[in-house]
């Protein structure tokens, strides 16, 4: 078996469950660290023959991550190509058993096991608080509708105030979000990297909270410390 994989959570999940499948990834694929794979280009670009020279028997995709035209290119050259959908914290464990068994897993992995357990052993929130998750900036997106990371927040007692936009990634203006009056401003550094210095510096005497992108939106190995890594800095959102 040898696959290029176009999703950096999918790109991990692979490499720890079935080391040597591996054949391509892309350029922001950066875990596991020191993965030694030839590279194909971004989520959004990739270089669709080099990806066919690899000659993969399965190309991993993800709706929301790749463009249609695309993945419609390398199943034209011949390639097959898996497209999951995750919009759900249980649907991303769905996808993950459904890709690793595609690549040649021959059981379930440990750490799904254990990533499944923490989520379903979640306690109820303490309490429910209102937020909104920027994603970009210059133009600012946020999380809207229907969304992976927006499903983790939710579990962890997190109610993201666009949530019924009819947009999944809605362009507002930074005067909208402040007027939004919420509780906290939730600030990934993935897509774009927010950090304490470039984001807060919008949403003055809102409290801010740093959170770890990976953890946030990626559906893998690092879903077993997600509740754990953003419960902290949900906790630690400073004005």
């Amino acid at each position: 078996m040898r696959a290029v994989s176009l999703v950096p959570s999918l790109t991990e999940a692979v490499a720890r469950t079935v080391p040597g499948v591996l054949a391509g990834a892309t350029d922001w694929c950066a875990h596991p660290a020191g993965l030694d794979v030839v590279r194909v280009g971004g989520t959004k670009n990739p270089q669709v023959e080099r990806i066919v020279s690899l000659a993969p028997d399965l190309v991993i995709a993800n709706e929301e991550e790749n463009r249609a035209p695309d993945l419609d290119a390398l199943r034209a050259a011949g390639v097959e190509v898996l497209v999951t959908e995750v919009r759900t914290v249980p649907q991303a464990f769905g996808e993950l058993a459904r890709v690793l068994a595609a690549c040649g897993a021959r059981s379930r992995p440990r750490w799904l096991d254990e990533a499944e357990e923490t989520w379903s052993a979640l306690a109820p929130p303490a309490r429910r608080r209102t937020a909104v998750v920027p994603v970009w900036r210059r133009p600012w997106r946020v999380l809207g509708r229907d969304t992976f990371a927006g499903d983790v927040l939710a579990r962890l007692g997190v109610d993201h105030l666009y949530a019924g936009h009819p947009d999944r990634y809605p362009k507002v203006t930074a005067e909208e979000l402040r007027a939004a009056r919420p509780d906290l401003v939730v600030l990934p550094d993935e897509p774009y990297r927010f950090t304490a210095a470039d984001g807060p510096d919008a949403f003055p005497g809102l409290p801010c909270a740093l959170a770890d992108g990976r953890h946030l939106t990626w559906y893998g190995p690092s879903l077993a410390g997600a509740p754990r890594v953003l419960g902290r800095a949900l906790r630690a959102a400073r004005r």
